[in-house]
């Protein structure tokens, strides 16, 4: 990796000498009468202003005369030049005198941006390296950032024809997607996903060593410079082709996340060169852009590994780049039409018209992004003609939150709404499914007089909101017997604008979490209720079953701490009392040393302990960044071979995340402890309504009736959290075969779940 460190360095600074040494300008030439005629200047603004036109013979170029140059005659095209001498048609004789800053777009494309990216490759190499150095994807990375920006960087002198330059342009254009190809074989066997193309990577190797080869022999024959440029740009189309095909089918297939992220993060930044350079100059020998600006895009690829690398334990990455999708896609669409309208209204020139494009294209990125940052700080605030619509969600919702019987609910959600809305016809009805009758909460005035579809009644669901020809209709609540629905009569006079509707609808939301909390709560307090009066007498089993809970963990932790802090600092102890009653003075600081080394290695014990009892990064970074610390600490302590995948989950009851840091913690701990295995697997896996944990290993295994009859405090914990949650538990094991643990928890069961579910004794799922 050094050595790699090493070559981009010394390569990297030569060729951006030689791309700042001379002005590049890319005049056309055609021969006639063994004189040189220009006959396209690249740069006609410029081209102007220096008295360069259509039609100029071409004397000398730095110095030399025109005829002297071999390149001209296979690449008619002056490239790079400091000075020129020009013969005009009036027969006089022009000396022009040419530096980088006389030519508009190379302080920005030429020398400053190439040397931005080299640089930033460089650090956010030396971050990774840093990060993760016995990882072997991540090696493969970071070659492929600095084969990039060599293939960028090297553009600039490759354009000038400079022989080290043209190798490293064609080598590393396509060494990068060489080991972007072995990066994604490998990692898709990190994912435990199929891979989809030839396993010999190796052979692919052969092709940038092939061009390298070509390269070397364009220097002693310059004519094949142009066909050894179309085979690079060929190869280049078919590897990428490659990649995408990969990555395309990949993601269709399995529905991978990660695919995803590369997909658009690696691909897109390569798509404008691919379209608008590579293509059209294999196919039709003339690009739409120069692959100077095509390639600007391949700054994105370090950006998005700073992304991938950095911020995922930050901030929720899908969010991110969802985010950046959206406003790319809004400011492509509208900068692609003013680039279009300005094309075909103006006679600007393509460099100044592909500058618009990327001002207004940033410049649009910027403002979405702006303008979503003060959204979201001023999302307390909907203006209106009646003012605060969310300020007073929150109040509705404080207001309605403090009352706790079910008709209360309604009759204050009833008020709240006629008040809020300025409405006097409001009011909640109750369907039987049963008798088809309605009966109305807290009417305020006679509603007979309108008759209200019952079909319509029925078919309400949860969040809708019908408008008939008198009233508006909302979906309150639902159980098993009965629908809860809101009445408001708009007599064909009021209509409700969108934020009032917003409004009411998200208090509907709130108020059906009410009443449903509030009907769990009863339940369970009636069942408690009955309990003690069946018994005339309080509840011992609920207070001792809480009781012991609190006295195993109180045990356990005891136990932990007996047999590892307090040994650790008696032995301290002992150690500090040697040495005051010591008689070798000179053994004194040595020994110090080694009684402070021992002190640290407590406290970091002693660190854990707390860790392990609130871990602190699951409420400041979230579950993912502590399950990647817990997993690190086990593989420092594990003698197996742990193999593990995170999903990053979306889950709306926070209790969540600390059950599932406990469940990893408890298996890893009994993995650690009692397997006895070589490896071990353990997957988190998102889901639509929850999540799925799989545990397997290789070990040991046990016998079902010894879990049975131990009662294993480690297991039955573990089945408890996720009974609690009305989760699904499975075991799979036999003596010899390891063992194999399912875990399945959907919130939409467990917060539907009864009281008695709560309390009811659970029972285990084991097979044998």
């Amino acid at each position: 990796m050094w050595l790699a460190i090493s070559i981009y360095l010394t390569v990297g600074i030569y060729l951006l000498y030689v791309t700042y040494s001379t002005p590049f300008l890319r005049i056309k030439l055609q021969e006639e009468h063994k004189q040189w005629i220009i006959i396209d200047p690249y740069y006609k603004e410029w081209a102007e202003k220096q008295r360069i036109a259509s039609g100029d013979i071409v004397l000398d170029i730095d110095g030399k005369n025109v005829n002297e140059l071999i390149n001209i005659t296979y690449d008619p095209v002056i490239r790079a030049a400091n000075e020129l001498t020009l013969l005009k048609d009036n027969g006089e004789i022009i000396h022009i005198h040419i530096t980088p800053f006389d030519i508009p777009g190379q302080l920005l494309y030429i020398l400053i941006l190439p040397g931005c990216y080299y640089l930033l490759s460089l650090i956010i190499s030396f971050f990774l390296y840093r990060k993760k150095r016995e990882s072997t994807l991540i090696n493969l990375l970071i070659l492929f950032i600095l084969t990039v920006a060599l293939a960028y960087v090297s553009i600039g002198a490759s354009s000038r024809l400079d022989n080290i330059g043209t190798i490293v342009n064609r080598s590393s254009m396509l060494i990068c997607l060489v080991i972007l190809i072995h990066f994604l074989r490998d990692y898709f066997l990190f994912l435990n996903i199929k891979w989809l193309f030839t396993k010999n990577i190796k052979i692919l190797y052969i092709l940038p060593f092939i061009i390298f080869v070509l390269s070397i022999l364009s220097i002693v024959y310059p004519f094949t410079n142009p066909l050894f440029s179309q085979i690079t740009l060929g190869l280049f189309l078919i590897l990428l082709v490659v990649i995408l095909g990969i990555l395309g089918i990949g993601y269709t297939k399995y529905k991978t996340p990660q695919l995803k992220i590369f997909l658009l993060s690696i691909i897109i930044p390569f798509l404008p060169f691919l379209f608008l350079f590579a293509v059209p100059e294999v196919f039709f020998h003339r690009s739409i852009l120069s692959a100077e600006i095509c390639s600007l895009f391949l700054m994105l690829i370090p950006f998005s590994f700073i992304f991938t690398q950095l911020t995922e334990r930050i901030f929720d990455m899908e969010y991110f780049i969802s985010r950046l999708r959206y406003y790319f896609n809004f400011s492509f669409v509208f900068a692609l039409w003013l680039l279009l309208g300005l094309y075909f209204l103006t006679d600007l020139s393509m460099t100044r018209l592909t500058e618009i494009f990327f001002f207004a294209f940033l410049s649009l990125m910027a403002l979405f992004y702006i303008k979503e940052r003060v959204d979201y700080r001023k999302r307390k605030i909907l203006f209106s003609t009646k003012g605060d619509y969310i300020h007073r969600l929150y109040t509705t919702v404080d207001s309605i939150g403090r009352v706790g019987k079910i008709e209360d609910l309604l009759g204050r959600f009833v008020q709240e709404v006629g008040l809020q809305l300025e409405m006097e016809n409001v009011s909640a009805l109750t369907y039987d499914f049963q008798t088809h009758c309605v009966t109305f909460i807290n009417k305020s005035k006679d509603y007979t007089q309108h008759q209200i579809d019952e079909v319509l009644l029925e078919r309400l669901s949860l969040g809708d909101i019908k408008k008939t020809e008198h009233f508006y209709i909302a979906f309150i609540h639902q159980d098993a017997q009965y629908k809860r629905i809101l009445v408001i009569d708009h007599k064909q006079s009021i209509y409700l604008k969108d934020e009032e509707l917003l409004w009411l609808e998200l208090l509907l939301l709130y108020l059906n979490n009410f009443i449903e909390n509030t009907k769990m709560v009863k339940e369970l307090l009636d069942q408690l209720k009955h309990m003690k009066e069946a018994d005339n007498q309080p509840l011992p089993w609920l207070n001792k079953l809480l009781w012991l809970r609190f006295e195993e963990e109180k045990y356990q932790l005891a136990q932990e701490l007996h047999d590892t802090i307090l040994q650790e600092q008696l032995h301290i102890a002992r150690e500090m009392d040697m040495l005051m009653h010591t008689k070798d003075i000179k053994a004194i600081p040595f020994q110090l040393v080694k009684v402070h080394e021992q002190m640290v290695a407590s406290l970091s014990d002693l660190r854990g302990y707390c860790e392990s009892l609130k871990p602190p990064l699951l409420d400041t970074l979230g579950l993912n960044a502590a399950l990647e610390k817990l997993l690190q600490k086990i593989h420092k302590r594990a003698d197996f071979l742990l193999i593990y995948t995170v999903d990053r989950l979306y889950l709306e009851d926070e209790r969540l995340n600390l059950m599932v840091y406990r469940l990893f913690q408890e298996l890893l701990n009994n993995a650690l402890k009692h397997s006895k295995a070589t490896t071990v697997e353990i997957h988190l896996l998102g889901t639509e309504e929850g999540f799925e944990m799989i545990y397997t290993d290789d070990g040991v295994g046990c016998n079902i009736d010894d879990i049975i009859l131990a009662d294993s405090m480690g297991i039955r914990g573990m089945h408890e959290r996720v009974q609690s949650f009305n989760g699904k538990f499975v075991i799979e094991t036999k003596v010899g075969e390891g063992m194999t643990i399912r875990i399945q928890v959907s919130e939409t069961h467990y917060s539907q779940s009864s009281a008695y579910r709560i309390l009811h004794r659970p029972t285990y799922t084991i097979r044998g």
